[in-house]
């Protein structure tokens, strides 16, 4: 009956238990690197341009909005 008085306790201290224990047995783990080749742009390429056709609200209708 006492250990249902701490059962928060219990429960703290096994996650805690656990948690060493799981980085205590782990092996790291190697580092896996791609080496991709180098991208290079042949010639001029124009960059995107985005126009954006619309109106501006005005100060009414922008207090209507709200």
């Amino acid at each position: 009956m006492n250990a249902l008085k701490h059962m928060e306790a219990i429960f703290v201290v096994v996650a805690a238990v656990a948690l060493s224990v799981t980085f205590a047995t782990t092996e790291p783990q190697p580092l896996m690197v791609a080496a991709d080749p180098v991208v290079t742009v042949q010639g001029e390429v124009p960059m995107p341009v985005v126009t954006i056709a619309a109106k501006r609200l005005t100060a009414a209708e922008k207090a209507a909005l709200i």
